[in-house]
């Protein structure tokens, strides 16, 4: 029995061996076959991606604008949505500076603006004094516009020479201290200031109101002179009991001082009021 012509002659029941060199070449075309046909798939999948983005580009940006579109530009305002010009009036600013505030010590210093009253009270209230932990009874009180006859010595003919216009004079004791202070008043601030660094002689003391005479025949006091605006206080200071003052009465010294300061404080104060009130109207 025998095979027809297209059978293998190496089979079984075949009489021949087989080509393995035909059979190698065959196996090897069908290798190069299949790698061409993968080949050409992934560059036909690329080449289909590649559309697909060209695709996504160019229809989210249709205007050629180079802008952005698509979902993100939607979220963003059109040129017509974004806010014109307001048709509220820009704020204006004034090329002047505004005046400074008035100087309070320019209301103590001339009697032109200087126009509170001036009385006992207004500068010396109540009947008592408080400085910090220290509390001084008030004693007696005057005011004349005889002005020389407040004073001791040389004081009163200066201050009538440089035109004290009145003198208002309050006293103060505390533990057997007496101290009397006399605000002299001028027109001008300059009458005030020379008035005081000219002084000499003192100030009168003034007694009464439960206070004993003190600082009179021939005692030794403590005698200070100041100004400040149109103002210039005096003060004359001891004991009541006539002993004489030394640099170490530390005590008449404090009582001194105190008062030449409440009544610095209250000519400033003064001036601060007048400004205050300026500035408002």
């Amino acid at each position: 029995m025998s095979f027809g012509q297209g059978g293998p002659s190496w089979g079984p029941g075949g009489t021949g061996t087989p080509d393995w060199a035909a059979l190698a070449e065959a196996s090897a075309a069908r290798a190069r076959r299949k790698r061409w046909l993968m080949i050409g798939g992934g560059a036909l999948a690329t080449a289909a991606v590649a559309a697909i983005v060209a695709t996504a580009v160019i229809s989210t940006g249709k205007d050629g604008s180079g802008g952005a579109s698509g979902k993100n530009a939607s979220e963003l305002p059109s040129a017509t949505a974004l806010p014109s010009e307001t048709a509220q009036p820009e704020p204006s600013f004034s090329s002047v500076a505004p005046a400074p505030p008035p100087d309070p010590k320019d209301y103590i210093s001339d009697v032109r603006k200087d126009r509170l009253p001036v009385t006992v009270d207004a500068f010396f209230p109540g009947k008592k004094l408080t400085m910090g932990d220290r509390v001084y009874s008030k004693g007696a009180t005057h005011r004349t516009t005889k002005c020389a006859t407040t004073t001791q010595g040389a004081l009163g003919s200066i201050l009538a020479r440089n035109g004290c216009d009145k003198v208002i004079r309050a006293t103060y004791a505390r533990s057997g201290v007496a101290v009397t202070i006399g605000l002299a008043v001028f027109e001008t601030e300059a009458q005030a200031k020379k008035a005081a660094q000219q002084a000499s002689g003192g100030l009168a003391s003034l007694s009464g109101s439960g206070v004993p005479t003190f600082c009179r025949g021939g005692a030794i006091c403590r005698r200070t002179a100041n100004s400040y605006g149109r103002y210039a206080y005096f003060t004359v200071g001891g004991f009541t009991n006539g002993k004489n003052v030394t640099k170490s009465d530390r005590d008449v010294f404090a009582v001194g001082d105190d008062l030449t300061d409440f009544t610095f404080r209250q000519i400033r104060h003064r001036g601060e009021v007048q400004a205050s009130a300026a500035a408002t109207a």
